[in-house]
């Protein structure tokens, strides 16, 4: 076995769960598990999240695992159903449903399924990916409630971690909604964090559950969040380069002076992104952050498909063996995106199946 592992804290879920409920205090819960748990595995994290009050997934097969492994909470399909033959599973396995376009609706009406339908009906407020428009919004809710009495207003911000960055989806919501005697959700992680007013009586935690921040400029930590998910290797070969001799594909890294380089068991083919660092043509000018034995370096070089270089030159004691952690609890995932020109989501989201994972409390 490859020494790469992803550790999954348990605690590390109850803990970030709990900051979501201290943010705010008065509204339920629903947590977001699609892309299979960020990427963390839906199957591994699902009971570090049983306190959550629903879940939120993408997928007709996460939504189907969540109620085998026993869960009675509401399951929110966010894009709802995309063929009216899904509400067959939709009506066996008491789903609810995001409703966003007209077409969904006529799914509705022409369902054979008699048991009321749970609907969270999403409207656009200006990110224009899914939903009603504002004008359409109300004569969409109409049609809906001929069907059911269980609806929820929804929609989504596009700039939740912005400063005033809600104001206008806000105010678009409240002015067409305005005393409908209707429960709203509206707050992602950055609005749960950030945005207070836009609490409601659903929010709808996703990155922050995972220990990654969704504000621009504001580390996790400063939001009191632990990571979930640790990704670890070890160094399994060591080189000494000489002054002007290169390394790895393209010769991405030229050595000014002697040069210590670590080998880790971890590259592309793993999820760990190929274009990490920043580069000037041929010439690395910066690496990523990585934790050797508990001490930073960076990267060297370009990520081949099962390896990447770390820089020993500063760490005498580090062998063959030595651990390495590639993101988690000393070198948080959102430092690493940030120096990759991407986000925590992606990160977590692109570990390869190939990876083994392990879950402690």
């Amino acid at each position: 076995m490859r020494p790469i592992l992803a550790t999954i804290s348990q605690s590390a879920l109850q803990h970030n769960l709990a900051v979501v409920r201290k943010f705010a205090p008065h509204s339920k819960v629903m947590a977001a598990l699609k892309a299979n748990g960020y990427g963390h595995g839906i199957e591994r994290i699902a009971h570090g999240l049983s306190g959550a009050d629903g879940f939120a997934v993408l997928g007709m097969d996460e939504a189907i695992t969540l109620r085998e492994m026993g869960f009675e909470q509401p399951i929110l399909l966010l894009e709802g159903v995309f063929h009216a033959d899904s509400l067959a599973v939709v009506n066996v396995y008491r789903l609810s449903l995001v409703i966003h376009c007209y077409a969904q609706i006529e799914m509705l009406e022409h369902s054979p399924y008699r048991h009321p339908f749970n609907i969270f009906l999403k409207m656009n407020t200006g990110m224009n990916r899914l939903g009603f428009v504002p004008d359409d919004y109300l004569k969409a809710l109409a049609r809906v409630t001929k069907l059911t009495p269980n609806v929820t207003l929804m929609t989504h911000f596009a700039a939740a971690d912005e400063l005033n960055g809600t104001d206008a989806a806000m105010a678009i919501f409240q002015q067409t909604t305005k005393s409908l005697p209707y429960p709203s959700s509206l707050a992602n992680s950055a609005a749960i964090l950030c945005q207070p007013q836009t609490h409601l009586d659903w929010v709808r935690p996703g990155i922050m559950l995972y220990g990654a921040t969704p504000a621009k400029n504001t580390v996790a930590t400063e939001f009191d969040l632990k990571p979930v998910m640790q990704l670890t290797s070890e160094i399994i070969a060591v080189q000494t380069l000489k002054a002007g001799e290169t390394l790895g594909y393209g010769n991405r890294y030229t050595a000014s002076k002697p040069t210590r380089v670590g080998v880790v068991a971890c590259g592309y083919a793993d999820g760990y992104p190929r274009h990490a660092g920043q580069y000037s043509g041929s010439n690395l000018l910066q690496g990523v952050p990585v934790a050797v034995g508990g001490k930073i370096t960076q990267t060297l070089g370009r990520v081949s498909m099962d390896m990447l270089f770390v820089d020993l030159t500063a760490l005498p004691e580090a062998n063959i063996g030595s651990p390495v952690e590639l993101w988690g609890s000393t070198v948080s995932v959102d430092t690493v995106a940030e120096a990759c020109g991407t986000i925590g989501y992606e990160l977590l989201c692109a570990v390869m199946p190939r990876v083994p994972f392990k879950v402690v409390d």
